[in-house]
Order: C-alpha cells, then sequence, then structure tokens
C-alpha cells in the first residue's frame, strides 16, 4: 500500500510522542497517536504509564478538551489499536464510537491478545484501514515489547566499558574509571530505558554498584537482578538499598536466603547442570515478570557465559582512548579459537561519540 507525504509526517509525528514514554510505560509498549482532519492535528496523545490512557484515548480525550469531535478524522498510531479489555476498554472501540473514519497503523501488534485483531475489527465497522507505514521504526521503538511477545523473554544489551585496546578492568579489578563522565550520563539512559538492570555477583563484590539511575532524570527505577549461584550477595550490598532486587540463584540455603530477603530481596532458584544459574530461565522468568528490556553490566565471566548461551541481543560498548595493556581484564570471559570460521560477527548499527569517549551498538549476526 502506497502512503502520501502527508501520511509519513503524520506518522513520524505519532512516533516522536511514542517516544516521551521511552522510560515510564513498562510492562506496556510505547505508543504515540495523531489525530487528523482535513489535513489539520485536532489532537494527539501518547501512552505515558500502564493503568493509564492508551494513546488513542489520551488523543481522544484531547480533542474533546478543545471542544471538538473526532468525527471524519484519520488516526495515526504507532501500533495496532488493542481489541480486549485489560487495565483499560478496548481502544478500537474508542476509535469507532468517536467517529474515526480512517486509521493507519505502523505495525501489528505483537501481543496474541490483539495480534491483527483490531484491525479486523476497525475493518468490520466500516474503517478505512492500513498498516505498515514506519514499521521498521515503530519495531526498533518497541524492541523488547516485541520480543517478550513472540520468544516470551525480554531483548538484553550488553553494556561493556572498555579501554581502546579491550580491556574492562585492571588485573586486580579496579575499574572505575574507564570511561568519562558523559559516557556514564549516557550509559544511565540506557538504564532509565531499561525495566531490569543484571549484574553478576562478581561485580557485586568487586565493584559494590547500586545499579539504579542518577545521573538522567528518572520516575522509576529497574528491577535490580543478581545472578548469584551459591547466594553470596553481602547483606550490605549497595545493590540492596531500597528493595526491588531480584536475585537468581542455584541452590538454596535458608539461613542466607532469609537475611537477603530480610533486606527486601526476592530470590528465585534456578539451576543447570553445572550448578550455576540458568541464564536462559532466567530470561524467561523475567518475561513472565512482564519485563521488556534488560542491560546487563556485568564481568568478563558473566558477559562471556551470557554470549555462549545465546542471551545476548545488542552490544553496547563505550571505549575510551586510553591503553591498560594486556594483563588487565578483557570484555568477554570466551574460549580460545583456533579458526576465525568460528568468531562472533557482529553488525555494528551506531557509532558515536560521548564526551572524550565512543560508543558503538552492535547486534549478533
Amino acid at each position: 500500500m502506497s502512503f502520501s507525504s502527508a501520511d509519513h509526517a503524520f506518522m513520524a509525528r505519532a512516533l516522536q510522542l511514542a517516544q516521551r514514554g521511552l522510560c515510564t510505560t513498562t510492562p506496556n509498549p510505547r505508543v504515540g497517536c495523531v489525530m487528523v482532519r482535513d489535513g489539520r492535528v485536532i489532537g494527539e496523545g501518547w501512552h505515558e504509564k500502564a493503568g493509564g490512557p492508551h494513546a488513542e484515548a489520551a488523543a481522544l480525550n484531547a480533542i474533546v478538551g478543545a471542544g471538538d469531535t473526532a468525527t471524519g478524522a484519520t488516526a495515526y498510531v504507532t501500533l495496532e489499536p488493542c481489541s480486549h479489555f485489560g487495565r483499560t476498554p478496548p481502544c478500537a472501540d474508542a476509535l469507532i464510537e468517536a467517529g474515526v473514519v480512517r486509521v493507519v497503523a505502523a505495525m501489528r501488534d505483537p501481543n496474541p491478545l490483539v495480534a491483527g485483531q483490531g484491525m479486523a475489527r476497525l475493518h468490520k465497522a466500516g474503517m478505512e484501514i492500513a498498516s505498515g507505514l514506519l514499521a521498521a521504526e515503530a519495531e526498533e521503538l518497541n524492541i523488547g515489547f516485541v520480543s517478550r511477545m513472540t520468544r516470551g523473554r525480554p531483548w538484553l544489551r550488553l553494556k561493556v566499558a572498555a579501554s581502546l585496546d579491550g580491556k574492562t578492568a585492571l588485573n586486580n579489578g579496579v575499574s572505575q574509571w574507564i570511561t568519562g563522565p558523559d559516557a556514564r550520563r549516557d550509559a544511565h539512559a540506557w538504564r532509565a530505558r531499561s525495566c531490569a538492570v543484571l549484574t553478576g555477583i562478581g561485580t557485586v563484590k568487586d565493584d559494590n554498584p547500586r545499579l539504579t539511575v542518577r545521573e538522567v532524570p528518572t520516575t522509576r527505577q529497574p528491577l535490580r537482578v543478581v545472578i548469584d549461584s551459591r547466594l553470596e550477595t553481602p547483606i550490605d550490598a549497595a545493590v540492596l538499598e531500597g528493595g526491588n532486587v531480584l536475585i537468581a540463584a542455584a541452590q538454596e540455603d535458608a539461613t542466607r536466603a532469609a537475611a537477603l530477603r530480610a533486606r527486601g530481596a526476592e530470590i528465585v532458584i534456578l539451576p543447570n547442570a553445572q550448578g550455576k544459574v540458568e541464564l536462559a530461565a532466567l530470561l524467561q522468568e523475567l518475561g513472565r515478570r512482564g519485563i521488556n528490556e534488560v542491560l546487563a553490566e556485568a564481568g568478563t565471566r558473566l558477559n562471556g557465559s551470557l554470549l555462549r548461551e545465546g542471551c545476548v541481543d545488542e552490544l553496547l560498548i563505550y571505549q575510551a582512548p586510553m591503553l591498560i595493556g594486556d594483563a588487565a581484564r578483557g570484555m568477554f570471559g570466551l574460549a580460545e579459537l583456533t579458526d576465525l570460521a568460528g568468531a562472533q560477527r557482529l553488525n555494528i548499527i551506531e557509532r558515536r561519540s560521548v564526551g572524550a569517549d565512543f560508543r558503538i551498538r552492535a547486534r549478533l549476526a
């Protein structure tokens, strides 16, 4: 189906609106909506948080608030309007009742509760429907939601801060700070949009991180997830402050578990055959909890395990213009290769400067 330049412009605006919910909509998708009649925008809205009005309802409310109606309007929405009752009524029904005559959706909703049914309901009501306009941009905005709906697990970004020679810490474990303040602030922005931040017990012991969003404004903190096979997390660890912590272990220890729960941590036991945490099972568990995007900030060994076990979707690598030397710790604890045919290939999707450092985003080929 062909779309006009005006269609593109209005959908691009809807995507801009959806972006405003980047850090707040979890576990829901980020959605924007623009209502147009006679080539003029008469209302717009975006989904701000779960339980609040969906983007279509927000746009309709804006129209009513301005003393107008949506009769005869076209709705440009970044995700197929929902067709089921959740925390809010179906948006498809709201559009029909409002007298909207055309709906252009960027992408189909991957949620099995919708999955085409919203557009089908609109079509059955006699409305003109179209989809696929700026679909790639809409899917990218909701890459974690799509992952959870289609794979049952969140999208996992593995963040690494390294020197130009690929080292993440000195051999004694010291790593603060390889990258500069601009890169750290940028990394906190990725934390803010993530539903969960994941690390391992090694990082907790070496760095005692809080894993909270501090360098950028935020209205919520992500779930903090610690992979700790033997429940060795220190009771006074900074990551436990304020609760909202999930510890994934491989074995029970009633005494240690009770002490950690007293600090507000929740514990799940997910062992694999080697007595470690089953990482794939952990991702499935996070998916069941409505986690769309995970930012992993771990050490060399866990980074390597996440890669080996197929848990990594995207790499977020910050490189500082410094050299640390061979004895320092590398980025990924991976087995030695004897043939380059076995190398993990990457697709670079972004390169940019962040202050004095560089940021590379790559996806596994």
